[in-house]
């Protein structure tokens, strides 16, 4: 069919008046969804969580058309959450795939109606090998609800299509109900963000979520220099290492102080070849651990306009990362 073209010109007010509809009317919906948990929607929802927390196996997501879309996406936030899942077309399961579903598993299956007819052979399957099925559907007296071990119910309300045809409320809520419970199971389980970091290695996600101590520079390349250590010396070490700074530390090995680039600016009115690192230096510098995690690290460089930053344990520096370290890995 080829796509008809607007009779008339947009009009600019008419475009923003239809996006804030669509916006009104999906807010709507997810604010009955959530007053939904008041009335015995979360009863199911805990029933839900407690059944897929209780399999060995994996989460089955399944459904057709726009819910087998929204499906998928919820498979890849479980999976990237730390619920094992994959997502399961069911015509392609009528077909052959139903022998990826295993007895240790459960299956999410998505229909609005829950009337679906290509979701027979999977509601079935379940059925025949008592595999737990959890139903996400407004149908709450349908085919799939009646098999299902627990019935996430949607409130039927008005999609944001103004022919009522479009699914676009409705998939909102399907998206939001799957968001809900891959959260729900993260925090149950103890998901942290090194976790997270193990399912998302790549990008700027994973970066992000890289620990200091992996950046970080040690040993032979850190800035060091004790109290008392004349200016000129300090400024070679400066130099030398490249780090724009120098860490002063004591000779029971703990961080007394640093000086940066900056101070030598702040102080070039002064006769530095004649003072010590002990005059100069900034006491109680910006430092973190070795477990912080570089985006963490990003922030405090950003926030204090600093340009490195001191990794220590018990007080102690054990290494150095500079924003170039972050930004190399695109953290920064």
């Amino acid at each position: 069919m080829q796509r008809q073209k607007p009779q008339t010109a947009l009009v600019r007010d008419q475009i923003v008046q239809s996006a804030a509809r669509t916006l009104e009317i999906e807010a709507a919906g997810l604010a009955t969804l959530a007053a939904s948990f008041e009335n015995g929607l979360s009863d199911a929802f805990v029933k839900a969580a407690e059944t897929i927390a209780g399999i060995t196996g994996r989460v089955i997501v399944t459904g057709v058309g726009k819910s087998g879309h929204i499906g998928s996406k919820i498979a890849a936030t479980l999976a990237s959450t730390g619920t094992p899942a994959f997502f399961v077309h069911p015509a392609e399961a009528n077909h052959g795939d139903l022998g990826m579903i295993a007895e240790d598993d459960a299956i999410l299956a998505i229909s609005w109606s829950g009337e679906t007819s290509e979701l027979s052979g999977i509601i079935a399957y379940a059925r025949r090998f008592s595999i737990p099925l959890i139903a996400i559907t407004s149908g709450t007296n349908s085919a799939l609800a009646r098999e299902s071990t627990a019935v996430l119910a949607l409130p039927k309300v008005a999609e944001a299509c103004p022919h009522g045809l479009a699914p676009t409320t409705s998939t909102l809520m399907q998206l939001v109900i799957g968001d809900a419970l891959a959260v729900a199971l993260l925090e149950a389980r103890g998901f942290t963000p090194d976790h997270f970091r193990t399912f998302h290695p790549g990008g700027k996600l994973g970066a992000s979520l890289t620990h200091v101590r992996d950046l970080m520079h040690t040993g032979d390349r850190m800035p060091i220099v004790p109290p008392g250590t004349p200016m000129t010396e300090a400024v070679r070490v400066m130099s030398q290492k490249r780090f724009g700074c120098v860490c002063i530390v004591n000779e029971d090995g703990r961080l007394a102080g640093i000086i940066t680039d900056g101070d030598l600016a702040r102080n070039l009115h002064r006769n530095l070849s004649q003072m010590a690192v002990d005059d100069v230096m900034t006491r109680e510098p910006k430092s973190v651990a070795p477990d912080t995690l570089a985006a963490t690290a990003t922030g405090i460089i950003n926030d204090n306009g600093i340009s490195a930053l001191i990794v220590c344990e018990d007080e102690r520096p054990v290494g150095i990362v500079h924003f170039h370290d972050l930004l190399r890995v695109g953290a920064a």
